[in-house]
C-alpha cells in the first residue's frame, strides 16, 4: 500500500491536468451554440475562450510559492473546488457576463494543475522518476485535449452544452473530495517545515533576474508564437471553421482537430529527445517552427480532401511539438536558483499569447462577416475564414525569428 498510495496521488493531480486541459478546449467544440445562446458574435466568443488563459496565466509565478507555503493537499483541493464552480456557474449562465466570471474561475482553478501534479512527484518519487513523471503528466494533458473534442462534442448533441458542462463540474467536485481525503503533503519521514520565507523572496529575486535576460524574451517569442497557431486552431475555432470548409457534422470536424492534439503529445517528446541527442537547441527549433509554417500554409491554402488535411494536421501538431524547447533553453540562460522564476515567466508568456490570439481571430471573422444566420448564430464564409487564419502563419513567422535570435547553449547552462 505504501508504494502504490505515492502513485495515486500522482495520479489524482494528473487527471486533474488532464481536466485541465479538457477546458482548455472544450469551447472549440461548442461554439454554434455559444453564439445562439448568448447572442454574441467571434469576437465575444474569443474573449470568452480566452478568459481561460488569461486568469491561468496571470497566477503561473505565484502558484509555486502558494504550494510551498500551503502544500498540494489543500491547493489541489481548493482549486478543483473553484474549478468545478466556475464550470457549473458557465453552464448555468443566462448572459455572456456570468459565463466571463465562470470561464475565469475555471482558469484560476485549473492553474495549479501542471504545477501541482509535478510538486506531488517531487516530493513523493525518488528524482530518477521525474522525468518520467513529467512525460507522463504532459500525456494526461493531452488525452484530455482529445477528450474535448470527439468525445465531448458527442455529448454536447446528446445532452445539450450545458447539462454537459454540469457533469464535468460534478468530475471536479469528486476530485476535491479525492484531494482532501487521499493527497498527502510529504512523507511522515519528510521535514514538517514545509514554506521557508527566503524561498519566497529568491523566487521574486529570480523574476526580476530573468526579466532582465534578453534571451528570456527570444526563446518567449519562439515558444508561445509556435504554441499560439495549437492553441487558436484546435482550442476554439478549428472545429467551426473545418464544418464551414468541408460540410461535415461537428464529430468528424473534431475528429480531424484532434489529430493536431495527438500531434502535438508526439511531437513534444521527439523534439526533446532530439535536441538533447544533438546537445543543440536550435536547429530542433528551426526544424519546428519551418516545417509548422510550410505545413500551415499548405492546408490553409490549398484545395485538400479532408483526409489528406487531417493528416497535415497531425504532422502540424508534431511540428508545434517542439516548442517544448523553449523550458529548457530558457533555463539554460538563467542560473539554476531561478529555474522556477524562468519557468514560470516563460508558461505565462505561452497562455497569455494563446489568449490574445483566440480573441484577435474571433475579432478578425467579425470584421469579415456578411450578416448571414443559422439559427441565431453567426456565419462566417470562407473569405473571412482565410482572412482570419493570416495571423496563424503570422505566429509561426515571428517563432522563426525568435528562433533565430535564440543563443545555442549546447544543452549546458549558460550562467
Amino acid at each position: 500500500m505504501t508504494q502504490f498510495l505515492p502513485w495515486l496521488m500522482w495520479g489524482l493531480a494528473a487527471i486533474f491536468y488532464c481536466y485541465g486541459f479538457f477546458q482548455r478546449v472544450a469551447p472549440g467544440v461548442m461554439v454554434q451554440e455559444l453564439m445562439r445562446d448568448f447572442a454574441v458574435g467571434a469576437t465575444i466568443t474569443g474573449v470568452l475562450s480566452s478568459l481561460y488563459f488569461y486568469a491561468y496565466a496571470s497566477l503561473q509565478i505565484p502558484i509555486g510559492l502558494m504550494l510551498d507555503r500551503i502544500g498540494p493537499r489543500r491547493m489541489l483541493a481548493a482549486s478543483a473546488l473553484i474549478a468545478g464552480l466556475g464550470c457549473y456557474l458557465f453552464s448555468q449562465a443566462g448572459g455572456v457576463e456570468l459565463a466571463y466570471v465562470g470561464r475565469a474561475l475555471v482558469g484560476i482553478g485549473t492553474a495549479v494543475t501542471w504545477v501541482g501534479a509535478l510538486k506531488v512527484a517531487s516530493v513523493w518519487f525518488p528524482p530518477k522518476r521525474f522525468a518520467l513523471l513529467t512525460g507522463l503528466t504532459m500525456a494526461m494533458g493531452m488525452a484530455g485535449a482529445v477528450g474535448g473534442q470527439v468525445p465531448l462534442g458527442l455529448a454536447v448533441a446528446e445532452f445539450g452544452w450545458r447539462a454537459t458542462l454540469v457533469g464535468t463540474a460534478m468530475i471536479a467536485g469528486v476530485l476535491a473530495v479525492a484531494f482532501a481525503l487521499i493527497v498527502r503533503d510529504r512523507p511522515a519521514t519528510a521535514s514538517q517545515q514545509s514554506y521557508d520565507p527566503e524561498e519566497g523572496s529568491k523566487l521574486w529575486s529570480g523574476v526580476a533576474l530573468a526579466l532582465k535576460e534578453p534571451q528570456t524574451y527570444w526563446t518567449s517569442l519562439f515558444g508561445a508564437l509556435l504554441a499560439a497557431p495549437m492553441l487558436t486552431f484546435a482550442g476554439l475555432w478549428g472545429v467551426p471553421y473545418l464544418m464551414t470548409r468541408y460540410d461535415v457534422a461537428r464529430p468528424e470536424a473534431a475528429g480531424a482537430v484532434s489529430l493536431m492534439l495527438i500531434g502535438w503529445g508526439i511531437g513534444s517528446p521527439i523534439f526533446g529527445w532530439l535536441s538533447d541527442h544533438w546537445h543543440r537547441r536550435k536547429p530542433p527549433m528551426l526544424v519546428a517552427t519551418l516545417g509548422s509554417l510550410a505545413i500551415t500554409l499548405i492546408w490553409l491554402y490549398l484545395p485538400l480532401p479532408l483526409g489528406l488535411l487531417s493528416v497535415l494536421l497531425l504532422l502540424n501538431g508534431i511540428c508545434a511539438g517542439g516548442m517544448v524547447l523553449l523550458f529548457a533553453t530558457a533555463r539554460e540562460h538563467n542560473p539554476n536558483w531561478a529555474a522556477g522564476a524562468t519557468l514560470g515567466i516563460v508558461n505565462m508568456a505561452v497562455m497569455g499569447t494563446g489568449a490574445i490570439f483566440q480573441s484577435l481571430t474571433g475579432w478578425l471573422l467579425d470584421l469579415g462577416w456578411t450578416g448571414d444566420l443559422l439559427n441565431g448564430a453567426r456565419i462566417y464564409s470562407m473569405n473571412a475564414w482565410q482572412s482570419a487564419f493570416l495571423v496563424l502563419p503570422a505566429c509561426q513567422i515571428a517563432s522563426l525569428l525568435g528562433a533565430l535570435m535564440v543563443r545555442e547553449t549546447f544543452c549546458k547552462p549558460q550562467k
